[in-house]
């Protein structure tokens, strides 16, 4: 059975035991990260891995189904990382190249704009609109103290989920600009838009946090993580500007500290969001304060 098989199947029989909320049960309120390793093929130049897209929005569907809010934020992948390490857009301006940096921030917004394009449109086609939030035109500056009006996002309209992306963004002289990764509007969504209950980034390549680099044979699922424990993980440098599995486990315990469900789940099986939501509990990494 394939994947795309075995997913269907699976959320039929989410939908045949779904039952509708009772007016007196919680309303979740679900921000999701999109890794761009999830969403796009990162060894090829803007490929999206549309059949990752469809099971995420089927995902989406079903929550919204359920009177659950989603914001969601989304990574670049190939839309943005190689494109960016290449220019070296992390590190601002440099007057040795600022021409070639200047071509290449249009490119990667445009690039992120269009990647974002093919996500609502999936989102459209199983029922869910959106309304998206380009970083490039709201925010200033990097990292999480990064400066920007954050009010958009407490703004819930049952029809429409919020949407947002790590992206090139401008930067106070003399960076210029910068990349504003989507980890770090993780952090400052959850922290700062009241009502979340629950934050969840889906990874592209691994079940959560594990003991190991997910090509060890040796690795193991680790399901509880407690900030200042030690992660040993592979950093795929050589594609990823914006610090990998390292910054989204950092990002994880920031968040922690005022959301008390956190958690890292392989978002090749997006449906566990779903049995996380219904059990309170499933296979991933959750992160405590």
């Amino acid at each position: 059975m394939n994947l795309s098989i075995e997913y269907s199947v699976s959320i039929q029989h989410i939908v045949q035991r779904y039952k509708p909320l009772r007016v007196n049960e919680t309303m979740a309120h679900l921000l999701i990260k999109f890794g761009g390793g999830l969403i796009t093929n990162k060894d090829k130049m803007m490929s999206a891995n549309r059949e990752a897209i469809n099971n995420l929005a089927k995902t989406t569907s079903i929550l919204l189904a359920q009177n659950h809010h989603v914001t969601i934020v989304h990574g670049a992948g190939s839309f943005g990382h190689l494109k960016a390490k290449k220019m070296r857009l992390a590190l601002g301006a440099d007057g040795s190249i600022l021409n070639q940096q200047i071509a290449a921030v249009s490119e990667v917004r445009n690039d992120m704009e269009l990647l974002n394009s093919i996500i609502c449109q999936s989102l459209a086609e199983n029922g869910s609109k959106t309304k998206s939030h380009p970083p490039s035109i709201w925010a200033n500056g990097t990292g999480p103290d990064f400066e920007g009006d954050l009010t958009r996002f407490s703004k819930i309209d049952p029809n429409s989920i919020n949407i947002t992306f790590g992206d090139v963004v401008d930067c106070n002289e003399p960076k210029k600009f910068g990349i504003l990764s989507g980890d770090d509007l993780m952090v400052r969504i959850a922290k700062e838009i009241e009502g979340i209950s629950h934050v969840v980034f889906l990874l592209g390549d691994t079940e959560g946090v594990m003991t190991a680099p997910p090509n060890d044979p040796k690795a193991e699922l680790i399901d509880t993580w407690k900030i200042g424990d030690v992660l040993q993980g592979l950093h795929q440098g050589e594609m990823d500007v914006t610090g990998g599995i390292f910054l989204k486990v950092n990002s994880a315990e920031l968040i922690a500290q005022s959301v008390n469900d956190v958690w890292l789940i392989d978002g090749r099986k997006p449906e566990r969001v779903i049995d996380l939501i219904e059990n309170g509990v499933t296979i991933g990494t959750r992160v405590t304060a």
